[in-house]
């Protein structure tokens, strides 16, 4: 079976990766491109490499305040919606790509607004999140060590002793300190933890500085247990030797949106006239957002007025940033 779920189970994973020297992807997403996206990427990955088989860990946030993926997922904003079709999704698509273990994970599950979540069934999961991260350290330590005595016989639980800065706020932390995290690993007793190793969240470039001593010193106390988030924020050069550093983890969305959208834009730009008509194309000439050389005189054109045609240039995009992920974890 495909999708991997049971502690025992993941667990393997992770311990087969690491003697391999792997970094599994956890991949966020929030709609059925993205999704099949990341795992067409696995799937051919894996049959070009030779590899029997890749793990790979697809992930979806909930009421989680910066951005509840679940509520995109469905045009309904119902997070139940959302999340049940995004598990739905996997679990057909999973008997499409049989050369691809998927780690289904629930990311930044929040202590409060996702608690009914969180307590309910979640054996269709792998892992999960338990996020309390904005409460002071030693409330953050009780709620994490409860929910791991609740739940860490049937899940991965990961953790976070620190709150990772949100690129969208004004927000500081500190880098995380190695006995910090070790301390917080210790007396929560989860699986992983997230440390704030100077990425952020959402950021719109990748212009911030990944510190990777700082996660050597904490795999000198904890082992290869770190989770690092946002990885979006910083260039592929700096994350290329993440398992020596002591990541087995490494959490991925902002760079998929962020890095697909230009190559619509472009193609919507090139193609005005086919999507939207020469009418729309006049207009704006007319207004001054294209120039009169853009006139094609091109008519609407089936292949490129519907949505399937844009959600192409997305998923061939996000296919392309996935794998060049997998290149630098993978070898």
């Amino acid at each position: 079976m495909p999708i991997i779920t049971g502690r025992k189970n993941v667990l393997a994973v992770y311990e087969d990766a690491a003697k391999k020297g792997w970094v599994i992807p956890c991949i966020c997403s929030e709609n059925l491109t993205t999704t099949e996206a990341i795992l067409m990427a696995a799937s051919e990955f894996a049959a070009e490499k030779g590899y029997d088989r890749i793990p790979i860990t697809l992930a979806i946030t909930n009421q989680y305040d910066h951005r509840s993926q679940s509520v995109f997922y469905t045009h309904t904003r119902y997070w139940a919606v959302g999340l049940a079709l995004f598990r739905a999704s996997i679990e057909i698509l999973a008997e499409v790509f049989p050369n691809v273990d998927i780690l289904i994970h629930l990311d930044h599950a929040q202590h409060d607004t996702d608690a009914d979540l969180l307590d309910s069934d979640l054996s269709m999961f792998s892992s999960v999140m338990y996020d309390a991260s904005t409460l002071p350290m030693e409330e953050n330590i009780r709620k994490t060590k409860a929910y791991v005595e609740r739940k860490g016989d049937e899940l991965l639980i990961e953790g976070a002793c620190d709150e990772i800065v949100d690129a969208t706020g004004e927000a500081r932390c500190e880098i995380t300190d190695a006995d910090k995290c070790e301390r917080y690993m210790r007396e929560t007793g989860v699986d992983i933890v997230v440390a704030n190793l100077g990425t952020e969240h959402r950021a719109s470039g990748q212009d911030l500085h990944y510190y990777y001593d700082a996660a050597r010193a904490i795999k000198a106390k904890i082992g290869p247990r770190i989770c690092l988030h946002g990885t979006s924020s910083v260039s592929n050069d700096q994350i290329a030797k993440l398992f020596d550093d002591g990541i087995c983890k490494v959490n991925i969305w902002t760079a998929l949106e962020r890095d697909s959208a230009p190559a619509l834009t472009e193609w919507t730009v090139k193609n005005v006239a086919k999507c939207g008509g020469a009418k729309l194309e006049q207009k704006l000439i007319d207004e001054g957002y294209l120039t009169a050389s853009s006139k094609t005189g091109d008519k609407t054109d089936l292949q490129h007025f519907t949505t399937a045609a844009r959600q192409e240039i997305v998923f061939g995009e996000m296919k392309k940033i996935v794998r060049g992920y997998l290149d630098l974890w993978y070898k």
